[in-house]
Parts: C-alpha cells; structure tokens; sequence
C-alpha cells in the first residue's frame, strides 16, 4: 500500500479542481435531484418572474387607449444569494489510504486505474456534502458560525422569514395551517387536504412535497390501513401522492428532519446556488504542525432560494404544534 505526501495531493487539488468541487454538489444527488442547480452564482443573483396580465382580445385594427393597460406588470424579484464558506481539517493521509484500499470499489484490477491522491480528496469533498445535504432546508446563516448550518439561509429559514412579513400567508394562497398533527392514522387525508388548498395552476404542474422522513412514514402507514390490499398497492410504498394522477410526488429528504413545514413546489422552483468558477474557490493541502497530519483547506460558495414564492408555485404546509 502506497503512502502519499502533501506535495502530492496538493498537486492533485490543482489538476483536479474542477472536478473536486463539484464532488461536493455530486454528493447532494438524492436532494438536488428534485431541484435546480445555478452555477456561476458569486454572492448574489436576482431571480424571480414576471407577473401581470397580459390579454389577447378581438383584433378591431385600431389601438385605442383603453384597448390595453398600461400598468400591472411587474417583475418580482429574489435574490437567490450565496456565501463564501470555507473548510479546514487535519487528517493523516495514511489513514484514508487504508480506508480506501479497504473498500469494495478499490480491490483487485481496478485498484490498478486509482489516482489514490484524487481519491483521497474526493473522499474529503463528499465528506462536505453531507454536511449541505443536512442543512439544505434548516441552515440559517450566522457570519460567525463555525458549522455548515450557520453558513447560508435553507429553504425552512427563508420561509419563516417570508411568514413573518407576511409575504406568505393564508390569505396569500401560498400557505397552509395544519390544524392537527399528522400521523399514521390521518397522514393521507392531511396531505391531500394540503395539496388540494393549493392553486389550480400549482396542481395543474408536475409538482414535488417535501417532507420529512417520518412523515413519509406515516403517510405510507396510512395508506395501506386506509387502501388495504387492493392489486394496485402490493408495494406498500407510495411515491406520489393518492389522487393526483401521478402528478404529485413525495419526496422524503434527509434535511427535513424536525421541520415546521412541508413544502408543495416544483423542480424548477426550488434553485440551489453555487458558483463553481472563479479563483476564490480552491482546494489545497498544506503541511501543518503536527509531523503526522496535513491540513485540507476548501473554499466554494452556496446557497438556497425560491425561485418565485407566489401561489403558482410554491403552497408552504406549516405544522401542527401544540401548545404549552
């Protein structure tokens, strides 16, 4: 078994750059799969959608002026932001060899075609992705935090600000109160009652319900109690929800743990920022004080936002929470 040098590693950073950062968004694949990915995002860019009326009456020949409006239209915008983070972490080398020599993936002939220095750097930037895959939703940011939770704002974070100011809200149509938990014995008929106080047009889009794990659960608990064992459910799992055609799919993700909301949205309504370019991302190995360890130090950007929080496209389930 080979033993690697800093000198190594660090030339491997630089070869591989590119393609070790985006390790780190490659590592969100089970969440980012029902999102939408915009690189080159450095701090900050406007997102948002075009809103107004725009109507298509009998055509007479002649433009009069109250033939059309001339207010009404406006863009709103988001700023979909990310912020620079940064990760710093002694590890001896060594021990991560063994490691990866010991796996499946690195046995007999293939072990032949590792580049055993890109390997062990790839295995530090997934390491960093789990971090983002559990915060996605939760994170809220914090300048002088030292956790990848306090380094941008998730998807819960910005909702409970868009909440408070009122921009979300029930006479909004962009938000729903559980007025009961859920659980095994109503989880279907809570989430249908959800998805059907959402807007026609929402309902009219292949559209996603994030939520935790445990509400999956529940959910498919319920259904089978509820459905029983008819032919169309021997799976006993659901992947969409009952009585959309299919068009309404349940995504259970590990950052929804202890949420305060379940979202309703779309794929392209949910982005994920990151910048992937530039040379304030980079990836190096150092020597450090310690004779046996070296320091991995990574900078990339990331961050979360809504594309569009109108009833169109976004309807937020805010949680039962009981008092006292």
């Amino acid at each position: 078994m080979p033993t690697v040098s800093h000198v190594e590693l660090n030339k491997a950073a630089q070869k591989f750059r590119n393609e070790l950062l985006i390790m780190a968004v490659i590592g969100l694949d089970r969440t980012l799969q029902h999102m939408t990915l915009r690189t080159g995002i450095r701090y900050k860019e406007t997102v948002g959608e075009l809103s107004g009326p725009v109507e298509l009456m009998p055509y007479t020949g002649k433009l009069e002026n109250d033939d059309y409006e001339t207010d009404g239209m406006d863009i709103n915008g988001r700023d979909l932001e990310t912020h620079l983070g940064q990760a710093i972490k002694l590890f001896d080398p060594n021990t991560l060899v063994s490691s990866l020599y010991g796996s499946a993936v690195t046995k007999g002939e293939a072990l032949k075609n590792v580049n055993i220095n890109q390997a062990v750097l790839t295995l530090m930037m997934r390491k960093i992705s789990k971090g983002l895959n559990k915060s996605i939703f939760s994170a809220v940011r914090n300048s002088a935090g030292k956790t990848t939770a306090t380094l941008f704002n998730g998807f819960d974070t910005i909702t409970g600000t868009e909440i408070t100011a009122g921009n979300i809200a029930t006479g909004k149509s962009n938000l729903y109160s559980f007025t009961e938990a859920i659980s095994e014995n109503n989880a279907v008929d809570a989430l249908k009652a959800l998805y059907e106080a959402s807007s026609d047009e929402l309902q009219d889009e292949p559209s996603k319900l994030y939520l935790s794990k445990a509400l999956y659960n529940a959910y498919n608990k319920d259904y089978q109690t509820t459905v029983g064992s008819i032919p169309y459910n021997r799976e006993y799992k659901k992947t969409f929800l009952e009585g959309t055609d299919d068009n309404c799919e349940l995504v259970p993700l590990i950052g929804k743990k202890d949420t305060p909301y379940i979202h309703l949205s779309t794929k392209a309504n949910m982005l994920v920022g990151v910048n992937q370019q530039g040379e304030e991302e980079k990836i190096e190995v150092r020597r450090g004080d310690n004779p046996f360890k070296l320091q991995f130090v990574t900078t990339m950007f990331f961050g979360t936002q809504f594309e569009s929080i109108s009833p169109e496209r976004l309807m937020v389930g805010k949680l039962y929470v009981a008092e006292g």
